[in-house]
């Protein structure tokens, strides 16, 4: 794991609770069919396992995943669940698909005050939009900078506070990393 890796992990474990907000990986091409059966491409496989590897090896294994009911996202959680084991406990959220203002705020309301860790599985824009809401007003600029344009397939945001998600409303979690697949090498 780079040292850039292991000072995300440091600060992400400082916190009670840490939400993951990630764009799944990459999928085909929108064609004939219907987008919500999109599957996803070789590289978008490859690209699940490698940032589930990534998030294991900085203790980010999460205990609960809520996930879109798109097949891409859901493949992406079935490549990912290879690497995390039986242990997290995975929903299926037609809500994650079919709408994005304030979706995520609605899953938060509900997750377990018990849950620490929480990964959420979804689409562009919610992912970015989501997280740029979430994040605390002085949350690193350049990162929220990088929220404000999108993030690429497979790219996961990392957010932590030490209220229960419940709790969680606007601007009310640090902003601990928007990384890629290419920051998990």
């Amino acid at each position: 794991m780079s040292d850039s890796l292991k000072k995300v992990s440091k600060r992400a474990r400082h916190y009670e609770h840490v939400l993951v907000l990630m764009r799944h990986a990459k999928a085909e091409p929108a064609g004939s069919g219907a987008d919500i059966d999109r599957e996803l491409t070789d590289k978008g496989l490859k690209q699940a396992k490698h940032v589930a590897k990534g998030l294991a090896a900085m203790k980010l294994t999460p205990n609960a995943i809520l996930c879109s009911g798109a097949v891409r996202t859901r493949q992406t959680v079935a490549r990912m669940l290879k690497v995390f084991g039986d242990a997290p406990s995975v929903e299926y959220r037609k809500s994650l698909y079919e709408q994005s203002k304030g979706v995520v705020f609605d899953e938060l309301a509900t997750a377990k005050d018990s849950t620490r860790e929480l990964l959420i599985v979804g689409h562009e824009p919610t992912v970015s939009i989501a997280s740029g809401q979430i994040a605390t007003k002085d949350s690193d600029a350049g990162l929220l900078a990088l929220l404000s344009v999108g993030v690429s397939n497979a790219s996961a945001v990392i957010l932590g506070s030490d209220a229960p998600f419940a709790q969680w409303d606007h601007h009310s979690a640090e902003l601990i990393a928007v990384l890629t697949p290419k920051d998990f090498s």
